[in-house]
């Protein structure tokens, strides 16, 4: 009896420790109006190493880019045996890249450059709507 008196102490001290730490910041608590916020997600639709290779390079800059809450972009391949691969971006759902490369090598890190200038440009387009009343934020 005296050892479920115990156990039966033990879990109020440890439900007390959890929800002092909890108040004190270290864990975060989550209420009924608080909203969890994702950085921007990259979804990886590629199929082969060149597509891989590109998504690579490509993640890295969109790593780096601030302020992109909201943004859905979606890396999408085609591959066509005979012609080479057809690869495309989609950020929340509106096409703003695409390109075609053959069978061979080719420069990876470039297109990804080229895919990520377009990025910005689409993603600061975006907000500049929202910020003018052009545009209502959908996502």
């Amino acid at each position: 009896m005296a050892k479920a008196g115990n156990n039966a102490l033990r879990r109020w001290l440890l439900i007390g420790l959890l929800a002092l730490t909890a108040l004190m910041g270290g864990m975060p608590v989550a209420s009924a109006g608080a909203d969890i916020e994702l950085d921007g997600m990259l979804i990886d639709r590629t199929i082969t190493r060149f597509g891989k290779d590109f998504l690579y390079y490509y993640g890295n800059y969109w790593r780096d880019l601030p302020g992109t809450q909201g943004f859905t972009v979606t890396v999408y391949e085609t591959v066509y045996p005979q012609a080479g691969t057809r690869l495309w971006i989609l950020i929340n759902q509106t096409k703003v890249y695409e390109t075609y490369f053959g069978r061979r090598h080719n420069n990876m890190k470039q297109r990804a450059d080229d895919a990520m200038l377009i990025t910005i440009d689409h993603v600061a387009q975006v907000k500049a709507d929202i910020m003018l009343g052009h545009q209502d934020q959908r996502w």
